[in-house]
């Protein structure tokens, strides 16, 4: 079954974009484009495998010198050989033959590559998108594996705090409980102590306002926690219970009431010439409010 999954990222958040297809275990390659810059990001059974993106692409020549990996003469080399090629053989692949890094050299620094081009994708606030299913990277390319979660977590660290929480966390009343990977899909999940913390005090029972009164942390960076793990799919807002909106629905009804007999005190202190028939038209007004709820 094919995940017709398409649209503008102003309506879906890239976070719940890429948690959509890592729990649904899907394969292929999600398109993402803002203006004339695209990025290509591909999946393998829900999990990131490699990215590409002409304009966001941290180069790899760069990041081999700055491990001290490369030196100047071996890149120089290496470039000159991509270029009698016409640029078909990739530049990892040149290095690698050449014996200049080794393997597991290379499939590092993708990996960061890959990492660093995923972090700046997560700031984007306009743009479209579009999820082709079983469509891979060509063989050439090193692929690697990452979590979904992990590069949420990652990149919601280095983005604007404020302008996350506002758009994530919209009612500080909610409650949130530990959401579940769909499709038996395993979850590999980084946290850091702050996220820890926070997250041992949702329980499906404390809303946002208890858990920042019982956090070690003050409530901003709490707050930013919630958010992140929210959106990294790790908590959820949790269903309303049955007896919970019948007791919204009793205290509606108790101020609603509390709220008329108020107004009746009022209006028989200031005239109480009319105060019988005005009881009796606002209590008769309290009462048929309550026999519809």
């Amino acid at each position: 079954m094919n995940l017709d999954l398409q649209g503008s990222i102003e309506l879906f958040k890239l976070p719940e974009i890429l948690q959509l297809i890592a729990s649904s275990k899907k394969s292929g390659t999600l398109g993402i484009q803002k203006d004339d810059s695209i990025v290509m990001v591909y999946f393998k059974d829900g999990d990131i495998i490699y990215g590409y993106g002409p304009r966001q692409t941290f180069h790899l020549g760069q990041l081999l010198k700055e491990r001290g990996l490369l030196s100047d003469s071996q890149l120089d080399e290496a470039v000159r050989v991509q270029a009698r090629n016409e640029n078909s053989r990739r530049l990892g692949e040149i290095l690698v033959s050449r014996k200049f890094i080794d393997r597991a050299d290379l499939e590092a620094v993708v990996r960061k590559q890959i990492e660093e081009l995923l972090y700046s994708l997560l700031g984007w606030q306009t743009g479209t998108f579009k999820f082709y299913e079983n469509q891979f990277p060509t063989e050439e390319e090193v692929t690697v594996r990452l979590s979904v979660e992990n590069v949420i977590l990652e990149g919601l660290r280095r983005i604007d705090e404020t302008n996350m929480v506002k758009k994530t966390i919209a009612d500080f009343d909610d409650v949130y409980t530990l959401s579940e990977t769909g499709g038996n899909r395993s979850r590999e999940v980084n946290l850091e102590a702050g996220e820890w913390n926070v997250m041992t005090l949702v329980d499906s029972r404390r809303s946002v306002n208890d858990i920042c009164r019982r956090s070690s942390l003050d409530r901003k960076d709490t707050l930013k926690k919630l958010a992140q793990l929210k959106l990294a799919g790790i908590i959820a807002e949790a269903e309303k219970k049955e007896e919970d909106l019948s007791t919204v629905k009793l205290e509606n009804m108790v101020n609603r009431l509390a709220n008329l007999f108020e107004d009746y005190l009022t209006a028989r202190t200031a005239d109480r010439a009319d105060s019988r028939g005005l009881s009796k038209t606002l209590m008769e007004n309290a009462v048929e409010p309550l026999q519809d709820s």
